[in-house]
């Protein structure tokens, strides 16, 4: 697990996680219940600030949000620019 994986994976855990419920870089946030779209919007603003990028809405899908991994390969389409 690379340190953009763990920030991210210790954020979900701690902010929406309330049981023993384990969580992976591959856990299906979206489709699997954890994130809903109030908390997307949170967890979009935690990436912005901890990343010094902009998430365009048109983006920010369900689908981009849907696991660890597939957040991380948004964050870096937009940390490369």
């Amino acid at each position: 697990m690379n340190e953009m994986q763990k920030i991210i994976l210790d954020y979900v855990i701690a902010e929406y996680i309330d049981d023993d419920t384990e969580v992976t870089v591959d856990t299906p946030l979206i489709s699997g219940g954890i994130v809903d779209s109030f908390s997307m919007v949170s967890l979009k603003r935690f990436l912005e600030n901890k990343y010094k990028i902009s998430i365009p809405d048109d983006k920010a899908t369900p689908e981009a949000f849907d696991s660890v991994n597939k957040i991380c390969i948004l964050v870096n389409e937009f940390t490369k620019k």
